[in-house]
């Protein structure tokens, strides 16, 4: 059996998809019941990662865990792990973890605590997601606009989908125990391209509005804590040659290229619409 945390989100709502469509026994795990159907055997069970404890139930009889960088205490949640049987665990961190850790030490913490848990493990640094951009469309539905900062420099990010399936062959296959892999998309997309890419999705103009960083940081202190904000305005307003680098891992693990942000819209259109 697989458990995926987090898996009502973005990434882990399409691993429970691709996961249960192999065939596999999979538990679900979320903080709240999802919103639609789960795929045919899969069990769901309520719980939080800042209570490690709640998972216990779910773990009981698991060999694989897929695991969010959520809550404080990576290191209890792994410590269930181990005794309930888990012989496997794939962390999604972010990139930020390898480029930035004194900005990103949440996840780093997390990624420490990985690797000290006796488990065979596998980290997956996720650069910034396609779907992120579902913070536009609210704005692009009733104004059809997109407000961001730093509109015109450009990062390579993935398709949550690409995430969930390099996740499934991971936690499934052999050949990636301690390995740390880069997931990043093909190509460097700018905020305001991103902003086009989704009004030829929906058929419609959206009008691209730069931001301040101080007006962007003021945004997002409203739901991230203040180190991630800083760290998140660092990669966009500045980032590194590594944070801007195309990674080929996606591609050598699902034998084809990583998704492009306008196919990633055209999916997700009725969103914006």
């Amino acid at each position: 059996m697989i458990v995926i945390t987090g898996a009502t989100g973005n990434v882990g709502s399409e691993l429970v998809r691709v996961l249960a469509a192999a065939g596999e026994r999979v538990t679900a795990v979320s903080r709240r019941a999802p919103e639609h159907a789960l795929p045919a055997g899969v069990r769901h069970h309520r719980a939080d990662l800042a209570d490690p404890e709640s998972l216990r139930p779910a773990l009981e009889g698991a060999e694989a865990l897929f695991l969010l960088v959520a809550g404080e205490d990576p290191r209890g949640v792994l410590d269930l792990a181990r005794s309930a049987g888990v012989r496997r665990v794939v962390l999604l961190s972010s990139l930020g973890a390898g480029t930035r850790p004194e900005l990103y030490a949440h996840p780093a913490a997390f990624e420490e605590a990985v690797r000290d848990a006796g488990l065979e493990w596998t980290i997956l640094r996720s650069g910034g997601l396609h779907s992120n951009a579902f913070a536009w469309a609210e704005s692009v539905r009733t104004h059809r606009t997109a407000a961001a900062p730093f509109g015109d420099v450009g990062l390579p990010t993935v398709d949550p989908a690409d995430v969930a399936e390099v996740a499934a062959v991971v936690l499934r296959g052999a050949g990636h125990a301690g390995a740390v892999y880069d997931l990043t998309g093909p190509v460097l997309t700018t905020p305001r391209e991103r902003a086009g890419a989704i009004a030829g999705a929906i058929g419609e103009p959206v009008r691209f509005v730069e931001q301040s960083p101080g007006e962007a940081r003021a945004q997002m202190l409203a739901f991230m804590p203040e180190p991630a904000v800083e760290g998140t305005l660092s990669i966009l307003g500045a980032p590194l040659a590594a944070e801007l680098a195309v990674s080929p891992a996606v591609e050598r693990i699902l034998g084809r290229a990583p998704r492009p942000f306008a196919a990633w819209a055209d999916r997700t259109a009725p969103a914006f619409r």
